[in-house]
């Protein structure tokens, strides 16, 4: 006769890994004992069911160390003993970062910290997960083996699982020093920076979004009603989404209606729905199976350094969250309007672009995301509201406590929590004198920018979504020096058609009026990644198959624009750019592609624009030293100021190490703009530039002195740019650099334009 231990050795042997430990935790948890004593049969469970020699239970404690609390294979002598601080080591690595740690060579990892009174030197692989409570850590669940391995999917998703019946058991209270309710005394003034995703000012109170449920019960008594209530909850979620897209005030074509309807894709991916009714059908009720999946892909996910893959991550955390609101009878919104006050600074770990569209709009003053950036679906929804936010702001959460008074500057993108009544004061002082300024550039909306020696300057925006269109007109800039092309693409999940492309383009030209529209062709690689196309891996993605190169490479790509930019263009002037030209071959290749599309339209007898004006962006320091041959080849050339300066001076403008090692009213970048702007002057050849630089007023004034007279920039720029030119008078600021340059004065010269500003009382 077996013994009970054989059958149930037997037992694990023919079933998953996963249910068994589901079964057997079951039972530990149902029998009599303390704490302590049910961690120790948890782990001595999961290492013989995951064939592991070892197992052990991290728990975090109130200084935010990580105690060894249950160990099966390490010396017993340790437990209680050994602590990790975190970030130190593989286990506070995990806990640093809240994803699995799966290293098949622990000790030769650069992250191992090997502390003897365990006696680990004899194992090689670690698999380490966090173990998590509705978003909060509470420790670390861990796995070692002496032969080296890397686990596969399914023990990651196995001790996933665990460690969230693990977590339930911490926050039970019957796990004695257990960090079982964390929180801080956080009363200080804190000035925090994060990066700016909408511009704006505004003064009010944290409101943390909580979209998290917490789930407690996640073993289940009968999977047939769990999988009904699963079915039932999706289907009202897909409904809730369709109904979003069908409201009056998000019908609107525009990028944020382009990023709803790939979210409503998500929603109704049948790999999603299906990977959570097999978690069902393996033990778990609903709420924990969406919550295992939702961990499982995360993971995955994590994986990739592509940024759509990250942002699929967030509408993954979004559709999770609101999933798990409909289960537990809440609804899908993430808050209560009820509940929010009239100046609420929403805060949020992560948030997915319908999430951010349920709050009441009325009461909304700020946005900030942990865990987003300015080319995040939340940002580009954030503008489209007109919101004030911030993102890419590490463990921001820890600091705050719901319903402290906060600032949020969105220019700057600083926060400041618990404002001292000083820095209130400077704010609303500020917010008043920004309201002043905004009426007084409104009344400029009409006005010609003419400077005091009557200098005409042409004041254009550069823009990138239909969204962006409403503020040609309320800006009064004279037309659109540079749309950017590739943000239609970046946020679509297919390669847009030909036909697409064409409505697109259609809607900006109609929104433009009569006004004109310089079209930058398809810049993509570097940093803007589509989704839908693959590239090659690249250590310095910058300097390599981008814009124009991958365009020539990949011919196309880039003709399917053309014909769709001409088609969209009838009955006006079409102007394209070229971006980053390095030698004037490349322009001529461009060029021809651009012309056969033209002649194959012709020749079918269809409609093409008045005139195809095809231009040059400078942005390669390479191409300036044969600037005389390229202008006799283009229509009109743009000074791409951005990528220009960053080439010039080797440092990376997105890089904080090095993004302040030049300055764009250095000596060197004033002598190659100034070359640029006479030599065009000389050859009669239009020139524009289009960074960031010149929607800057001091770096706007001295583009004037160098020779430029039209600029493109932010649409908020407009009107304090054109302030700056009915005060300036060109001919005096070109003699001050002029004689900066004659004197063969080195460094910046921004100190010495900000004197002579003041003294000529030029606004700035």
């Amino acid at each position: 006769m077996s013994s009970p231990q054989n059958d149930e050795t037997r037992i694990a042997a023919a079933e998953p890994a996963l249910r068994a430990i589901m079964r057997r935790l079951r039972q530990i948890m149902a029998e009599p004992g303390d704490g302590q004593d049910r961690l120790n049969k948890i782990v001595r469970q999961v290492a013989g069911l995951m064939v592991a020699e070892v197992c052990s239970i991290y728990v975090k404690r109130q200084d935010g160390s990580l105690e060894l609390f249950a160990t099966e294979g390490l010396n017993p002598d340790a437990i209680h003993t050994t602590r990790m601080k975190r970030g130190e080591g593989l286990v506070g690595r995990c806990a640093e970062i809240g994803v699995p740690v799966n290293v098949p060579k622990a000790q030769s990892h650069p992250a191992f910290s090997y502390r003897p009174e365990t006696g680990e030197e004899a194992y090689h692989s670690l698999l380490a997960v966090p173990i998590l409570r509705g978003g909060a850590l509470l420790g670390v669940l861990v796995v070692q083996n002496q032969t080296p391995r890397e686990y596969t999917d399914e023990d990651v998703e196995s001790l996933q699982t665990t460690a969230m019946l693990v977590a339930e058991h911490i926050v039970s209270g019957d796990v004695a020093g257990a960090l079982q309710d964390p929180s801080s005394s956080l009363n200080t003034t804190t000035r925090i920076v994060g990066e700016p995703m909408s511009e704006g000012i505004a003064l009010g109170h944290i409101v943390l979004h909580q979209p998290r449920v917490t789930v407690t019960e996640l073993l289940a008594v009968d999977p047939e009603a769990e999988l009904e209530r699963l079915g039932r909850s999706v289907i009202a979620l897909r409904n809730a989404i369709d109904s979003m897209l069908k409201t009056e005030s998000l019908a609107k074509a525009g990028a944020h209606r382009d990023v709803l309807e790939a979210y409503a894709m998500f929603a109704n991916d049948r790999g999603w729905l299906r990977r959570m009714q097999e978690a069902v059908r393996e033990g778990l009720t609903a709420e924990a199976a969406v919550e295992r999946v939702q961990n499982t892909t995360r993971t995955r996910l994590l994986r990739q350094n592509d940024p759509f893959w990250r942002e699929r991550l967030r509408d993954l955390d979004d559709l999770s969250d609101r999933l798990l609101r409909i289960l537990v009878g809440r609804g899908g919104t993430a808050f209560s309007e009820l509940e929010l006050p009239d100046d609420t600074i929403l805060v949020a770990r992560n948030m997915g672009p319908a999430e951010l569209l349920d709050y009441d709009r009325s009461k909304l003053r700020a946005v900030v995301v942990e865990e987003a950036s300015a080319q995040s679906h939340v940002a580009i929804v954030a503008k489209a509201l007109d919101l004030p936010a911030i993102g890419n702001v590490p463990r921001l959460i820890e600091r705050l406590n719901s319903g402290d008074p906060a600032i949020v500057d969105g220019a700057a993108g600083d926060i400041h929590l618990r404002p001292s009544a000083d820095i209130e004061a400077s704010y609303v002082d500020k917010v008043r004198f920004l309201a002043r300024r905004q009426k007084q550039f409104r009344s400029l909306r009409n006005k010609a920018a003419i400077t005091q020696d009557g200098v005409h300057v042409e004041l254009q925006l550069n823009a990138g979504l239909s969204i962006d269109m409403p503020h040609l007109e309320a800006s009064g800039a004279s037309g659109i020096g540079l749309f950017r092309t590739e943000l239609q693409f970046m946020i679509a999940s297919t390669f847009p058609r030909v036909t697409k492309q064409t409505a697109t383009y259609r809607e900006i030209l109609a929104a433009a009026g009569d006004k004109p529209v310089t079209f930058r062709a398809l810049d993509i690689g570097g940093d803007k990644v589509l989704p839908y196309m693959r590239q090659p891996k690249e250590d310095n993605p910058a300097l390599g198959w981008r814009a124009v190169r991958l365009a020539l490479d990949r011919p196309g790509l880039f003709r399917m624009q053309v014909r769709a930019l001409l088609r969209a263009s009838v009955g006006r002037d079409l102007r394209l750019m070229i971006p980053m030209i390095t030698d004037i071959s490349e322009f001529r290749r461009a060029r021809a592609l651009i012309d056969r599309e033209r002649a194959v339209a012709v020749k079918r007898g269809q409609p093409v624009p008045e005139r195809v004006l095809v231009g040059a962006m400078i942005e390669v320091p390479a191409i300036l030293y044969s600037l005389d041959a390229l202008l006799h080849e283009v229509d009109f050339v743009s000074v791409g100021s951005n990528d220009l300066l960053q080439y010039l001076f080797a440092a990376d403008r997105t890089n904080p190490l090095v993004a302040t090692r030049y300055d764009p009213l250095h000596v060197a970048s004033l002598r190659v703009l100034k070359h640029i702007a006479e030599t065009c002057v000389a050859k009669n050849v239009p020139v524009t530039l289009c960074g960031e630089m010149g929607g800057n007023t001091i770096e706007a004034m001295a583009l004037l002195g160098v020779g430029f007279r039209t600029i493109s920039m932010a649409p908020a720029s407009v009107g304090p740019v054109k302030s700056m030119c009915l005060s300036v008078d060109v001919s005096r600021v070109r003699d001050e650099i002029d004689r900066a340059l004659l004197s063969n004065e080195t460094g910046s010269l921004r100190d010495r334009l900000r004197r002579f500003a003041e003294t000529d009382s030029v606004e700035i």
